[in-house]
């Protein structure tokens, strides 16, 4: 087993449905934990490669944790994917993760591997470009932040993350980020 202790991370297994991962989604909003998504349609084998994506927005770093402890207990290389932006947030944010990477390797003594790759999109279009280009980055978990707050447009059209899940061919762990850190006035 990944995880120590089996109270560490929520599974949540459901079909792909809009209806059925919008429900798993709305069960985890206040989860404090991780929690991933598999549905029917999801190929589940051993992690050698994890799919991160890096947006501008600041709760972004809690993915670093995730990919590490993931990394360091099954060996498997991190793949980077930062946003597209014009700004350098989403590039901040990867530089931190980075260090973050190697500090824990220097400190455990563990060989953790990564690399960065550059999005075609900027971050508010990431997380689908990571479902839709899949088979590209040829990885066995896409690890995602969940939306914290849901503006207008998600609660219209639904979240990012929901269509992520909907789309991907591997499991989707989701990390949700500090309460105070989103509020819809930002």
């Amino acid at each position: 087993m990944i995880w120590d202790n089996n109270d560490d991370i929520r599974l949540v297994c459901c079909d792909n449905s809009r209806r059925a991962v919008q429900h798993g989604l709305d069960d985890c909003r206040e989860e404090r934990r991780p929690y991933v998504f598999i549905t029917p349609t999801m190929n589940i084998k051993p992690l050698h490669r994890l799919l991160v994506p890096v947006t501008m927005l600041e709760e972004e770093i809690y993915k670093a944790e995730i990919a590490t402890y993931l990394a360091r207990k099954t060996g498997a290389h991190i793949v980077l994917l930062t946003a597209n932006d014009y700004g350098s947030h989403a590039r901040q944010n990867t530089n931190r993760i980075v260090t973050h990477i190697k500090a824990v390797a220097e400190r455990t003594g563990q060989s953790l591997t990564y690399e960065v790759l550059m999005a075609h999109k900027d971050s508010f279009s990431l997380m689908k470009e990571a479902a839709e280009r899949q088979r590209d980055f040829n990885h066995d978990l896409l690890i995602l932040t969940a939306s914290r707050d849901y503006g207008l447009d998600d609660i219209l059209f639904g979240p990012p993350e929901r269509h992520a899940i909907q789309r991907s061919l591997v499991p989707v762990l989701l990390v949700n980020p500090r309460e105070d850190l989103f509020s819809l006035c930002d």
